[in-house]
């Protein structure tokens, strides 16, 4: 198994976590639980330890949120939080919602998709977090699953959503609308809010269903990951030690509150580890976004490697014109972070990136990148103390170092899912011999590092040797003409499979046999023989979800002619 061996210790001397080995040696979930107010007791709510804990214990005026849009530019302490999220929650009661019932929201980034959000947990309804982006079916096929009772929207948002095929959806309730059309099932968000703001949260078991993520598969409809409000735990872990959060920080993650980065890393981390975050409005602008980083004085930043290769292609000279120095910590999830990212996060910030991998499924983080550990670029990091990882092979038996097999995780750990909404076989299809199968490639190296290589499916066996894509990806981004890749292995009568790379190109280079052939021996040199395109397929654009991730399941499905499975999540 070939690997980087570059390395980038960078020290911070005040990090939450000092020793990785001695925290993961000395670790007992118990001990975090005892910073709970709900240690030694049957009920909680989460919404109370992020919000109204912080309002109890003379906080209340302190900034949780800052927000801003290019038209709105506004700030919520926690104690507005609360008073608003009461407001609504109480709507929510009024309009007959209860415990376990589904309330989704389906906004744009606004403060109202937290208000909202927050409200329908503190009663302990089940929040569900929709995409701004999603069309009709998309919407449909998610509310029509978790048999949602209510839905927050927009009016200009309102057309995706077929009432007339939603029987079980009772309220539609719309911000921003000065009406509403009864006979329609809708209410205006201002009438909702017509309410006492006095503190109250519904307490609920531990177990208890907290919020719904629906997650994409390469088959059938997606599917609804339901997390419990236990995840708490884990949440406020992975801000504390991953991405390394206090009091005195300014916290911007990039995600949309749609996905689980947005809502677990974006709200809950920051909020349980008293930290306010920014939240942006708009879409995509390399000005914006480093002009919100200088006007908040962002001190953590998480985004994702899309946005990050976005960025380096704005180039240079836009970063140099706004002072970014408040920056201490930067961090990436989503898809893999390529080593050319985390060396242009030193270039241009003087920080690394350092990754962080996770998925809806787990709740939050899993393995990550420490500031207590050096950096071995194109590496996962180490398993957040508490969490135990390892590589087992197809009947689930732990495999040697530098084996490449399933990537599993030991259950049950706080953030895990309870149930896969509807379908217990899909969720009991997740467990083999005692391990979480994450349905990701990967391989741990001597020293507990984890490398990603891509889905289970999408491993290229050629000729006996097994290529991770991921692997051969990095490498062809290295080249100077390539700005996008995406690997497969397509069939081959001799070699069982071979490697077809597609490609986008950068500015100023064309297609040409000649350049395929550099590209192909630029990776049988800087790789390996067997890890070299045998077809390389040059594309004006890759098929991405909208969070930048390619899509290697559509491009082969297309490849051999195959159902694509659900694309609801793909950018185009």
């Amino acid at each position: 198994m070939k690997k980087s061996t570059e390395v980038i210790t960078r020290t911070i001397e005040d990090a939450n976590m000092q020793q990785y080995d001695e925290a993961v040696s000395n670790f007992q979930w118990e001990t975090v639980e005892k910073g709970f107010s709900w240690y030694g007791q049957e009920k909680c709510n989460i919404v109370y330890e992020a919000i109204d804990r912080k309002c109890e214990e003379g906080h209340a005026g302190e900034i949780a949120l800052y927000f801003c849009d290019g038209t709105r530019d506004e700030q919520y302490t926690y104690e507005k939080l609360q008073k608003l999220s009461c407001r609504f929650a109480r709507g929510l009661q009024n309009l007959n919602v209860e415990k376990g019932d589904r309330v989704f929201i389906f906004l744009p980034r606004t403060p109202e998709y937290y208000v909202a959000l927050l409200g329908a947990i503190r009663i302990g309804a089940i929040g569900g977090p929709l995409f701004e982006a999603f069309m009709e079916k998309a919407v449909k096929d998610r509310l029509e699953d978790s048999d949602a009772k209510v839905v927050v929207t927009t009016k200009e948002l309102l057309s995706r959503i077929p009432l007339h095929e939603l029987p079980e959806l009772k309220h539609v309730i719309l911000v921003g609308a000065d009406e509403a059309d009864p006979g329609k099932r809708q209410v205006t968000y201002q009438e909702i809010m017509r309410q006492d703001d006095s503190p109250f949260v519904e307490l609920v078991s531990k177990d208890d269903g907290m919020m719904i993520h629906y997650t994409s598969g390469s088959t059938g409809k997606p599917k609804g990951v339901l997390l419990s409000h236990y995840a708490m735990v884990h949440m406020y872990l992975s801000g504390k030690y991953a991405y390394d959060l206090r009091p005195d920080d300014i916290y911007w993650c990039v995600a949309d509150p749609g996905w689980i980065t947005g809502t677990s890393a974006g709200m809950w981390a920051p909020w349980l580890n008293s930290t306010p975050v920014v939240m942006r409005g708009g879409r995509f602008n390399p000005e914006e976004w480093y002009a919100t980083i200088q006007k908040y004085k962002v001190t953590v930043w998480f985004s994702a490697p899309t946005a990050f290769r976005m960025l380096m292609a704005s180039g240079a000279e836009i970063s140099k014109s706004y002072d970014l120095s408040s920056l201490r910590h930067i961090l990436s999830a989503g898809e893999p972070l390529n080593p050319e990212i985390i060396k242009w996060g030193v270039d241009t910030f003087d920080i690394p990136i350092y990754d962080n991998w996770w998925m809806t499924e787990t709740g939050s983080t899993i393995v990550a990148n420490f500031p207590a550990l050096p950096i071995k670029l194109g590496s996962m990091g180490k398993p957040l103390p508490g969490i135990h990882v390892d590589i087992v092979d197809h009947i689930g038996q732990p495999m040697e170092p530098n084996e490449l097999g399933n990537l599993a995780i030991k259950p049950k750990w706080p953030g895990m899912m309870r149930m896969i909404w509807n379908n217990p076989k899909k969720y009991n299809d997740y467990f083999l011999n005692g391990w979480y199968i994450s349905g990701d490639s990967a391989y741990k190296d001597e020293d507990g590092y984890f490398w990603f290589e891509g889905r289970i499916d999408d491993v290229i066996n050629t000729m006996g040797e097994r290529v991770g894509p991921f692997e051969v990806e990095s490498k062809l981004v290295e080249h100077p003409a390539v700005a996008e890749a995406g690997v497969i292995g397509v069939p081959d009568p001799i070699r069982g499979e071979v490697v077809k790379a597609y490609i986008t190109l950068r500015q100023g280079f064309k297609e040409s046999d000649e350049l395929k052939e550099d590209i192909m021996n630029f990776i049988r040199e800087k790789l390996a023989a067997h890890a070299r395109p045998r077809i390389i397929e040059v594309r004006d654009k890759l098929p991405k979800t909208r969070s930048g991730k390619i899509m290697r399941r559509v491009l082969k499905a297309r490849e051999l002619n195959m159902p694509t499975g659900d694309v609801s999540t793909i950018d185009d």
